[in-house]
């Protein structure tokens, strides 16, 4: 076994609760009948009590093992342990239970026993149509078609119909539900690249995209998996497109279908989740405080199931953390949610290996934005400079853009030399150039910070004034929103000109929306 796969047995045992590794013991103990099959338990018991693990002191330290078995008996050791895990989840996942059902199928099917494995295939399809998964009905059904084509079972004779008839309409429902999740998935992949549309060309890209992917659709005729990849894409697609209502409108259908199909939560949870995630992205970016609090206490309250699963886990916390942050932000109470500044980087720190380099960046990016609006200068660098370093700058381009520019901020707020400022802003503007975001906002501030050192402070006024009429021109105009979606420029400038804390100017605004319904950021 290589080191990436020594890596995957050492990580996938690290995760075990004791439970499971109680119960993988007992099964290893119950299905190993000799000292040689014994030899991966001992691996096991090695691994899970040394905290760093290499292959060379498991072999001086683990008697009877070699060199040349050891790749073998690590190989071995990772398959028992997944099938110990399956054995020991199969109760509380409905897609294990009826996968199950199937192979007791095939093996009565191999015996001779026709009439029992159509029994078994029937009880595994009703729980397929019971939690609404098209692909698992549809493997179902194509084995009853099989034994029904060729035995004589004593069905009625109209079997063959009914099964036709089925299979048909069902393949239906699987191709669609095929198409309108392949949309999502791609959409999705357009935002981690690059996030909103940046111009009328970008906007014109993404709503052809869209049109010439989505199939042609009766919503009365669609099942449940079907609205469920439909609503997806439809939020994705406004989400780039800056269409929040519409956002926030299918986020809902989104979130009113579990509701409705409440039994089909448990094997789809993780979508479920997404979608209040989504429903209180929606809410933040309208600004619509009332609604955000209560999708966010619908999020943090929100059923995960009995069964263990990190992976629900593990989403729930990061959206929730992200969640919390946006209402914090929104609220401008930055001072009071550094308060969760210790709980993101415990997240990080605790799921490093599970999360990517975009889920973290976005963390990243948000912490910083609470520290700017703090006032706290140098720790808004030290997260958004996490941010810079990552080397694969196609993902998020968006926020690396803007971290970029913040950073910049930030180090005129801390006074940083003019020549080291004046080095970084050529080096940003290289980095907008060449990601083709250089646009009215970004230009107007680079040019700002390019005037340095103003000669007095009167004539810095005089240049902070200017610079907040042309962004308060630019916020009007329909993808020159977009800038302020990410950084709340206008209130840093209405700071520095006001002298004023820049979380005394945000969050009187949000004061003010609460007080008069109306937006101050983009007023309709």
């Amino acid at each position: 076994m290589s080191t990436g796969s020594t890596d995957s047995l050492v990580r996938l045992i690290s995760s075990l609760s004791k439970a499971e590794k109680r119960s993988f013991k007992l099964y290893a103990n119950r299905n190993s009948s000799s000292q040689e099959e014994i030899k991966y338990l001992q691996l096991f018991d090695f691994i899970d009590k040394t905290e760093n693990y290499s292959d060379d002191v498991a072999i001086s330290k683990i008697s009877g093992i070699k060199k040349s078995q050891l790749s073998n008996i690590k190989a071995h050791l990772y398959k028992q342990l997944l099938t110990s895990l399956r054995l020991q989840h199969a109760p509380h996942l409905p897609a294990i239970e009826i996968r199950e059902s199937i192979d007791h199928a095939l093996i009565l099917y191999e015996k001779g026993f026709y009439n029992q494995a159509l029994k078994l295939l029937e009880k595994a399809k009703q729980h397929a149509i019971k939690i609404q998964s098209t692909v698992l009905h549809l493997e179902v059904l194509d084995f009853e078609k099989f034994i029904e084509s060729q035995h004589i079972t004593r069905s009625v004779s109209s079997r063959a119909d009914e099964l036709t008839l089925e299979s048909s309409n069902l393949s239906r429902h699987v191709q669609g539900s095929i198409q309108f999740s392949n949309l999502s998935l791609q959409l999705y992949a357009l935002n981690v690249k690059g996030g909103f549309v940046r111009d009328e060309k970008d906007n014109r890209f993404v709503k052809e995209f869209f049109a010439k992917r989505l199939p042609a659709y009766q919503i009365s005729e669609l099942n449940f998996e079907e609205k469920m990849h439909l609503y997806n894409a439809y939020v994705w697609y406004h989400y780039i497109t800056q269409e929040f209502k519409m956002c926030f409108k299918y986020a809902s259908l989104w979130v009113k279908l579990f509701e409705d199909h409440s039994h089909v939560k448990d094997y789809y949870r993780e979508m479920y989740l997404k979608g209040l995630y989504n429903l209180q992205n929606a809410l933040f970016n309208l600004r619509n405080h009332k609604r955000l609090l209560e999708s966010i206490q619908k999020l943090e309250h929100a059923d995960l199931g009995d069964r263990e699963n990190e992976n629900i886990a593990l989403l729930h916390r990061m959206y929730w953390l992200i969640a919390k942050i946006n209402y914090y932000y929104l609220c401008g109470t930055f001072s009071v949610g550094l308060e969760i500044v210790p709980k993101v980087e415990q997240f990080i720190s605790d799921h490093e290996d599970r999360l990517d380099n975009h889920r973290i960046m976005i963390l990243y990016y948000k912490v910083a934005c609470l520290y700017f609006g703090n006032g706290d200068n140098k720790m808004a660098i030290k997260y958004l400079n996490r941010i810079i370093q990552l080397k694969d700058v196609s993902l998020r381009e968006d926020i690396q853009a803007f971290a970029r520019i913040l950073n910049l901020i930030a180090h005129f707020e801390l006074g940083t030399e003019d020549h080291l400022l004046d080095y970084q802003i050529k080096s940003v503007y290289r980095f907008l150039r060449n990601m083709g975001d250089l646009h009215g906002v970004q230009q107007e501030i680079l040019n700002f910070l390019r005037q340095l050192p103003f000669v007095d402070d009167r004539s810095l006024m005089r240049a902070f004034r200017i610079l907040h009429g042309k962004l308060v021109k630019l916020s009007k105009l329909p993808y020159e929103k977009r800038p302020f979606l990410y950084l709340d420029i206008i209130s840093w400038l209405e700071c520095k000109i006001e002298k004023r804390p820049v979380q005394e100017v945000i969050r009187n605004k949000f004061l003010l929306e609460q007080e008069t319904g109306h937006s101050v950021y983009f007023p309709e």
